[in-house]
């Protein structure tokens, strides 16, 4: 079947049109996205009018495009930018209303569970256990075991977006900023740590999403252009190497960097800063860059139900 799933990110509204059934890998078909930017849209914990006229009008163009390419069915959900927003409900009844789309609203461990289903399947059972670690424009998910379905999943508030605006919102971080960030997250990262580490080292860690897949990029690992199958990898050494280079660097050099969008680059550093305390942390050399996330993850749940349900 031909299945459209919309995925409403904290940074990016994303259409993915796949070929999927069961037994294979989702083949993507099609692909449409717009840099929401929602994270930077929510003040006084609300979504703004702005915002919310911006989710609105990508929903409207998605179903468009959707059923253009010929999706039989839509999936969409929304992550944390919409999660975290007081008027969440609100939003979502506006968007069903002017659309016809209903979006689900995943909890965050919801997120990093759908995360580890997709890693899981990528990597295989030859992996053995897995930790999977995701940072996302609202949020850090984390998930572990060695099955399917993850022994411990959790979501923490540390994402890219909302860390830059709550700390760089002036523009160049000084150096005060940076200490107090970078406390924050250890903090926040060590606070349930032991939910995975008590299980002991993982046989592969994983890293999933665009900041993690931008950092391994900076740090020497191969473009999008040679495909998914390529290894790659992010060693804490080369991050620890590059963090003081992209402290110092301006908004332009940060956005000139390979595998950097304009749109993301305020949030490349406080990435970095999150992905060094999660290595750190945990222990890990190195996290494994796997080209599967959420939204592959959403995929495989639905074949799983359709396939369940007797569906061809």
């Amino acid at each position: 079947m031909r299945l459209g799933v919309l995925d409403i990110g904290s940074n990016t509204g994303h259409l993915l049109v796949v070929d999927a059934h069961r037994g294979a890998a989702p083949l993507p078909a099609y692909s449409h996205k717009e840099p929401l930017r929602l994270a930077e849209h929510l003040e006084g914990g609300e979504l703004t009018p702005s915002g919310i006229t911006a989710l609105t009008d990508f929903v409207a163009d998605a179903v468009v495009v959707a059923e253009d390419k010929g999706s039989q069915d839509m999936v969409g959900f929304a992550t944390s930018a919409v999660r975290d927003a007081r008027n969440c409900d609100a939003v979502l009844e506006h968007v069903a209303h002017e659309t016809g789309v209903r979006i689900a609203v995943l909890p965050g461990d919801d997120e990093a569970r759908l995360t580890f289903l997709a890693v899981r399947r990528w990597f295989g059972w030859s992996a053995g256990r897995l930790s999977v670690f995701d940072i996302g424009g609202g949020s850090l998910e984390i998930a572990g075991g060695a099955d399917e379905e993850p022994d411990v999943a959790w979501s923490i508030p540390l994402g890219a977006a909302r860390l830059a605006r709550e700390y760089f919102h002036d523009g160049t971080p000084g150096e005060q900023a940076i200490r107090s960030l970078r406390k924050k997250i250890r903090a926040d990262i060590a606070d349930e740590a032991g939910r995975l580490l008590r299980v002991g080292p993982p046989d592969v860690a994983a890293a999933t999403s665009k900041t993690f897949r931008s950092l391994a990029r900076i740090c020497g690992a191969a473009p999008s252009v040679d495909g998914p199958l390529v290894d790659r990898v992010l060693t804490i050494a080369d991050l620890q190497e590059w963090i003081p280079k992209l402290v110092a660097m301006s908004a332009d050099d940060l956005a000139a960097l390979p595998g950097v969008s304009p749109s993301r680059a305020h949030q490349i550093l406080p990435g970095a800063l999150v992905a060094e305390a999660v290595m750190d942390i945990f222990d890990l050399a190195a996290l494994q860059i796997c080209p599967w996330a959420l939204r592959e993850g959403v995929i495989l749940e639905r074949l799983d139900q359709l396939s369940a349900e007797g569906a061809p």
